[in-house]
């Protein structure tokens, strides 16, 4: 008798699913198509505005689906039609309205990783929203041991690490991110191209808050100028040249007091800030890179 109950209550959630996101495929197609692409630097995903909204009713309906059910499938083919529903910002006012951010937020420390990344998916596309920051903000310190505890090169790392890159796009929760640090840096040299492009995307936001300089400096990197080569792919090369640069700067418009605090041989200061032959020698190779968005960087930090 439980298990037929159980069918039925699967088979009806499915139902609601799969009816929520018809919906979604034939609004998405009188919108006239899917999601802009923006530029692959500050924010991720860049939601299109559009008039046409999912049915605020058959939004409420997931968000009290993923609370009334514990069965991991359901949840993720709810979540994933919400992820869909959120990339409209009319959307993201109405999920928000529904305490859907709540409901969703909890999910990040399920024990099901599909759960968790999916949940991750969902509340990166909500962060396009300023007011669905101030929400979404509680929850940085999981989404942070979400990426730590990952699998390297996971979708569910890779998640994370986007949700941080919209989370630090402005400076108002940089200070949320600080013992990520060592994390980030770990991964940004084990990780595979796509993980570290993730990486440095959620670094040269973080790095361009002075207030963050210090944290990056006394942080321990011994293999950090292997960036720093003309044969790395341009993505990764660009954005680490705009990490250092960042850096640089902070450290010079601080009129040299951070110079005065102790660092030791192997910290990110000691590697790009200190007189460092190896770093002056990579940039001299960098200055003949042809690309001329390399070139501008390596004058950038060279003029500093």
């Amino acid at each position: 008798m439980g298990e037929r109950r159980g069918a039925a209550v699967r088979a009806a959630a499915a139902g609601l699913v799969l009816g929520a996101a018809a919906c979604y495929c034939l609004w998405r197609r009188a919108a006239g198509g899917g999601r802009r692409r923006g530029p692959p630097s500050v924010i991720d995903k860049s939601p299109p505005e559009s008039p046409h909204t999912m049915d605020a009713d058959a939004l409420q309906k997931l968000i009290h689906l993923l609370q009334a059910t514990d069965d991991p499938l359901i949840q993720e083919q709810a979540l994933i039609t919400l992820s869909n529903s959120a990339a409209f910002s009319v959307n993201q006012d109405i999920i928000r309205n529904l305490d859907g951010l709540s409901v969703i937020g909890g999910m990040l420390s399920d024990c099901v990783p599909k759960v968790t990344e999916k949940a991750l998916n969902v509340l990166n596309n909500l962060s396009m929203n300023i007011k669905n920051q101030e929400e979404i903000q509680v929850y940085i310190e999981q989404v942070c041991k979400n990426v730590e505890s990952a699998p390297l090169n996971s979708d569910l790392q890779l998640a994370g690490l986007r949700l941080l890159t919209n989370m630090s796009v402005t400076s108002d929760y940089h200070h949320k991110m600080i013992n990520q640090i060592p994390c980030l840096l770990r991964v940004l040299l084990e990780g595979s191209e796509r993980t570290q492009i993730q990486v440095l995307k959620v670094l040269v936001n973080l790095s361009a808050n002075p207030a963050m300089t210090r944290h990056f400096l006394r942080a321990q990197m011994p293999s950090l100028l292997l960036l720093f080569d003309n044969c790395m792919n341009k993505d990764i090369l660009l954005r680490a040249l705009v990490f250092a640069a960042n850096l640089k700067k902070n450290v010079n418009n601080e009129g040299g007091s951070m110079i005065q605090d102790q660092y030791s041989e192997d910290s990110v200061f000691s590697i790009l800030c200190r007189d460092s032959t190896p770093f002056a020698q990579k940039l001299a190779s960098l200055w003949h890179n042809p690309d001329p968005e390399v070139k501008e960087q390596v004058v950038r930090i060279l003029t500093q």
